[in-house]
């Protein structure tokens, strides 16, 4: 029998060699996650207004590890750790930046943000409207993010990035704030969105507003100019009803097309207005969308309005142009400060310039008359277009089956339709709806069209009776970004026309009184009446 005072010291010296040579057990708790992720207090951490040189007030987003076992988080890190506008705390330490951030299983991370917008709105730059940027993690091969917003301006936050935004029936925007689009933002059907006078509306990058009711901007019942010479309403008069890219206050922005998607009217949208507007840095002004061509066809009446800077994916910002899935089963990728697809369009004093595809685009059926407008198209990069500013087709590319459709009427009076390519008006399959066409009484740039007499598919608009012109209108000045003027010079042979087409406009773009007897051509009155 084995003696105990023996057996004690064997059992130490065995215990001893097993912690030697078998493997330590951890709680499970600080064993090592191989795979998985975080989860987060909020997907967003989000700001209120924030001022120059004052701080915000620290805002707490906690991490969470919700795994049995711990976690090793790789980096944690923001877009731009030199030069962000906000400010990390992580683990009791200042820091843009951090790596092997060890996590204990079923714990917590509380990470401290604050923001400071540098320079917002001094020394004469452009005051900041929304600030955002991502707070990245990477654990375990794999990356995710937060959102960190704040806004420079006391502004309307739109924000339909998660899933469309429904407006409520009867919302009316007005000029007491800026509004700001994130996502896309919807008119449900027979409700109407009305903007009133002096409204300025900013979209993010590929923010689409879908009218399925009706917009209303500058309502005659909302707006109506004075009537004595000093009532103009040049550029920057207050009522002007804005829409913009969200950065185009800075400087190499400021003409940049294609930084949002545009506005779109659904076949169910009708009786829609937009006067005295500005629509500028999108991916198309207006998109009136029927490509079944239904009867009863989305509508727009436009009127003393500015639609510039406008490109669909072919030169864009943002890739805009593919944000709408209706829009991307059709296969178009080109930009028009209007692209309608059976739509009817009336526009009158109004202004299309430096749109790098199409001023207006027609597919399918529809209506569209330009009364007294000025196409003036010179983008910034002349050599992206291979298109004609005005392009008709009575072809509709319905799911990438192009099917023609009736109805097709097209009527250009009074105009100017002038740019950087040879032909700027282009009739495709003229033949089959060229008893509902009407081109006179219009400076026009075509070498196609020019002759004074028809062709098989090819209208002789030079012919005695139109009284269409093909001279250079001599514009003050082109090719100059935001200084770009599309008045008419000293010399232009549309000045006082001789041969308009009765009943003039009463008044130009700037609402200046047009002569009655013999009115200049396009949007611009240029002499006294």
């Amino acid at each position: 029998m084995l003696n105990i005072r023996y057996l004690l010291p064997v059992l130490l010296l065995a215990s001893a060699i097993l912690s030697l040579t078998l493997p330590g057990c951890k709680p499970r708790e600080e064993e090592l996650q191989t795979t998985g992720g975080l989860a987060f207090s909020a997907d967003t951490v989000k700001f209120d207004t924030v001022f120059t040189t004052l701080r915000t007030v620290t805002k707490r987003l906690w991490v969470y590890n919700r795994h049995p076992k711990a976690v090793n988080v790789d980096l944690i890190s923001l877009d731009n750790p030199a030069t962000s506008p906000y400010t990390l705390l992580i683990n009791g330490d200042l820091k843009q930046t951090a790596s092997g951030v060890y996590i204990r299983g079923n714990d917590s991370l509380l990470i401290l943000v604050r923001a400071q917008l540098k320079d917002n709105g001094q020394n004469g730059a452009a005051k900041a409207l929304v600030v955002q940027e991502n707070l990245n993690f990477r654990t375990n091969g794999q990356d995710q993010h937060v959102l960190l917003r704040s806004f420079g301006q006391n502004i309307y936050l739109h924000d339909g990035t998660a899933k469309p935004l429904e407006l409520p029936c009867g919302t009316i925007w007005t000029k007491d704030r800026p509004h700001v689009l994130y996502g896309n933002l919807v008119v449900p059907p027979n409700c109407t969105l009305r903007i009133r006078p002096g409204t300025r509306i900013y979209a993010h990058a590929g923010a689409a507003l879908i009218v399925r009711g009706t917009l209303l901007v500058n309502d005659p019942s909302d707006y109506q100019p004075g009537t004595k010479d000093t009532d103009t309403v040049k550029a920057t008069n207050p009522n002007i009803v804005r829409f913009a890219g969200d950065r185009s206050g800075e400087a190499q922005y400021a003409t940049a097309p294609g930084q949002w998607t545009g506005i779109l009217f659904d076949a169910t949208s009708h009786g829609n207005v937009i006067r005295y507007a500005q629509i500028q840095n999108a991916a198309y002004g207006a998109l009136l969308f029927n490509p079944e061509n239904l009867a009863n066809q989305p509508d727009l009446l436009l009127q003393n309005s500015v639609i510039r800077y406008i490109s669909g994916a072919n030169a864009n910002f943002a890739g805009a142009a593919t944000q709408l899935a209706s829009y991307k089963l059709l296969g178009i990728t080109e930009g028009a400060g209007i692209l309608s697809f059976s739509g009817k369009v009336t526009a009158e004093n109004t202004l299309f310039s430096d749109c790098y595809e199409y001023a207006l685009r027609g597919y399918g059926g529809g209506s569209y008359s330009l009364n007294y407008c000025t196409i003036a198209n010179y983008p910034a990069t002349s050599a992206v277009r291979k298109t004609a500013s005005l392009t008709f087709t009575n072809l509709s590319p319905l799911d990438g089956q192009p099917r023609k459709s009736s109805g097709l009427t097209v009527s250009v009076q009074n105009s100017i339709v002038w740019g950087a390519a040879d032909d700027e008006l282009y009739l495709e399959n003229y033949e089959e709806y060229k008893a509902n066409v009407k081109v006179q009484n219009t400076l026009l740039k075509s070498q196609l069209y020019g002759a004074a007499t028809d062709a098989s598919g090819v209208p002789g608009l030079a012919k005695a009776g139109l009284n269409n012109l093909f001279t250079d209108p001599k514009f003050v000045r082109i090719n100059a970004g935001t200084s770009s003027d599309y008045r008419l010079g000293p010399g232009s042979p549309a000045l006082a026309s001789k041969t308009a087409v009765p009943p003039p406009a009463p008044r130009d773009l700037l609402n200046l009184l047009r002569n009655q007897t013999t009115p200049d051509l396009g949007a611009y009155r240029a002499t006294k009446p």
